[in-house]
């Protein structure tokens, strides 16, 4: 699933194209591509057409687009009160292409613009991800749906002591706590494990151990490996993730530990370790990251 890196590069793309646009239709290819907006289809197609997109917005790996109201009709930002939201799953690529460009394998949702430009194309080869029309909490400023996510690490709102304290009282382990999405937001499987390997920290760490000094490392490894990953588009290790113009990012190239097993740690030369967690992989080296005695999952 992608996380925040490449959940970002995704919003930039879609800043540029769509904001500020009028929607002319909606074409809904695929059910399940709209199963989140319970009311279906024909109405997700009837909340979206004639509404005028805002600037889009993420919080974590959770992405979404304001809604003004029709062409004709210019209203202050705070008095927006519905957003489409993107849910990208395992495999969901949101799209910006020419109306003349050939349609894409696996193309759920087709969305036109009144300006006759490129068009926002919902393409989702699993079917796992898909688009929602919801209420914005108004005291939360967020979709109903994300309104229980945590700010992220690059998040102003974010409180580093008070994610300390939360994390303390989890009686879990550390990256199990890391992929809470109610406690700290944005970091999946793959940079848990790349800040984990910065801060040597071993994910299995109980939470009510660690220390400040090892929560501020922590944290400002979370920070620089998802900040160089959004320098290089984010991380691609198939076709499932590309930005809005379908390309690749190339953070894959930079990882130290994910997918390393058996080669040898960029700090120390120790082989790099694979263990399975959660019904995934964790990615260790047993010099730099000792495992802990007393081990939580």
């Amino acid at each position: 699933m992608p996380e925040l890196p490449e959940v970002e590069v995704v919003r930039r793309g879609l800043a540029r194209f769509v904001t500020g646009r009028v929607v002319a239709s909606v074409d809904v290819l695929h059910p399940r591509a709209v199963r989140r907006h319970s009311p279906g289809a024909p109405d997700f197609a009837a909340r979206l057409t004639g509404r005028r997109l805002l600037e889009p917005t993420r919080r974590g790996k959770y992405l979404w687009i304001p809604l003004a109201a029709d062409e004709g009709t210019s209203l202050p930002e705070e008095s927006v009160d519905e957003a489409l939201v993107a849910h990208l799953g395992m495999s969901g690529q949101l799209l910006v292409r020419p109306a003349d460009t050939p349609m894409e394998n696996h193309l759920r949702i087709l969305i036109d613009f009144a300006d006759a430009g490129p068009q926002l194309r919902f393409v989702d080869q699993r079917t796992f991800g898909g688009f929602s029309v919801e209420p914005i909490d108004a005291t939360t400023g967020l979709p109903w749906s994300i309104a229980h996510i945590a700010p992220d690490p690059f998040d102003p709102a974010f409180d580093e002591p008070a994610f300390y304290r939360a994390l303390r009282r989890r009686r879990t382990g550390i990256k199990r706590a890391l992929l809470d999405q109610s406690l700290i937001s944005g970091i999946g499987n793959i940079y848990a494990d790349e800040a984990l390997w910065r801060a040597k920290l071993h994910y299995a760490r109980p939470t009510e151990t660690v220390t400040k000094a090892e929560v501020t490392r922590l944290l400002t490894g979370v920070r620089e490996v998802m900040g160089a990953a959004l320098d290089d588009g984010g991380t691609s290790f198939d076709s499932l993730y590309v930005n809005i113009n379908g390309e690749s990012g190339y953070f894959g190239r930079s990882l130290a530990v994910y997918g390393r097993r058996d080669e040898p740690c960029l700090r120390c030369g120790t082989p790099i370790r694979r263990d399975s967690f959660m019904n995934r992989s964790s990615y260790t080296c047993p010099h730099c990251q000792r495992r802990p005695r007393r081990a939580r999952w």
